[in-house]
């Protein structure tokens, strides 16, 4: 799905405007959909944004950028409370029950206010989640959200197991784990910079077609339309393939293995000559068959 801002709690900020003005800025620079929300949000409410210098990216932790001399920056619950800065927990808490992700906004190293998003999740992200349980395929979902949302999100989709505030390098790790301890075959679905080495590493890769560069050229297949039923149907596709190239595997091999013993005149003995030109034509004809039966591939 989408995020969407649903909730602004001010710290040391002196108002909302002044908050998003903050966040977008640095947010801009970032392709996460958590990002892009922030961003969204502040051009609706007709923010203009800042310039930003020295900007980077924490991985599993957010990012950092100069605003007006400023240091701004955007980071998980998790950062803040290894920083032990102070903030209102109660709230965060009432936040992160409601399945909301939160985002905490420091200025000069104070939390100028939090910023709580909703993943707004499609419809069709439910669908495929039930038809890959239909078909047998385990959902998991790797996230760097905190444990709450995870959960909460988990739940609305159906996925057979969650992993929460799992950083970069852990979700590449979690799909070696599966691949040896489950011997498993794996596909990963990501768009961001922090998926980039899960997605290398799944024997499939698959990336959303609006996420990060990175995440697009380390990929296997691209989703150009970020449609989670793309999911499905790229492993209903695969399926029927390899079914289809076994049935032609199959039926090439036994045809040659009767017509070639034909052609070399193993009937001879019985008085029976195979003409050339139906030779000919019997060649051809295993040829036009394996051909019509790949026409015939359905999903």
């Amino acid at each position: 799905g989408e995020f969407g801002i649903t909730n602004i709690h001010l710290g040391n900020a002196s108002s909302e405007t002044e908050l998003l003005t903050y966040a977008a800025s640095v947010e801009t620079h970032s392709e996460h959909p958590i990002a892009r929300g922030i961003t969204k949000a502040a051009k609706e409410k007709g923010i203009q944004l800042k310039e930003v210098t020295d900007f980077k990216a924490l991985p599993g932790s957010g990012l950092q950028g100069i605003v007006d001399g400023k240091e701004i920056m955007g980071v998980s619950p998790v950062y803040v409370k290894e920083k032990r800065l102070s903030f209102d927990e109660e709230r965060f808490n009432q936040w992160s029950q409601e399945g909301k992700t939160v985002v905490f906004i420091l200025v000069d190293g104070q939390v100028a206010g939090m910023i709580a998003l909703a993943d707004m999740i499609r419809d069709t992200a439910k669908d495929a989640v039930q038809e890959l349980n239909d078909m047998g395929v385990k959902s998991i979902m790797l996230t760097g959200d905190n444990q709450k949302v995870a959960q909460y999100v988990g739940k609305q989709l159906g996925l057979d197991e969650i992993f929460a505030e799992v950083l970069p390098h852990q979700k590449s790790d979690k799909i070696d784990q599966i691949q040896a301890k489950e011997g498993l075959r794996t596909a990963m679905t990501g768009d961001g910079v922090n998926d980039a080495p899960a997605l290398a590493k799944a024997d499939l890769g698959i990336a959303i077609g609006a996420g990060t560069d990175v995440a697009i050229e380390t990929a296997d297949v691209v989703l150009i339309k970020s449609n989670p039923q793309d999911v499905v149907n790229i492993i209903k596709l695969s399926r029927v393939t390899y079914r289809k190239m076994m049935q032609n595997l199959w039926w090439a091999t036994g045809y040659n293995i009767v017509a070639i013993p034909l052609a070399a005149g193993v009937l001879l003995p019985f008085g029976i000559v195979l003409d050339p030109a139906v030779g000919a034509i019997l060649m051809s004809l295993s040829t036009v068959i394996v051909a019509i039966n790949a026409k015939l591939l359905k999903l």
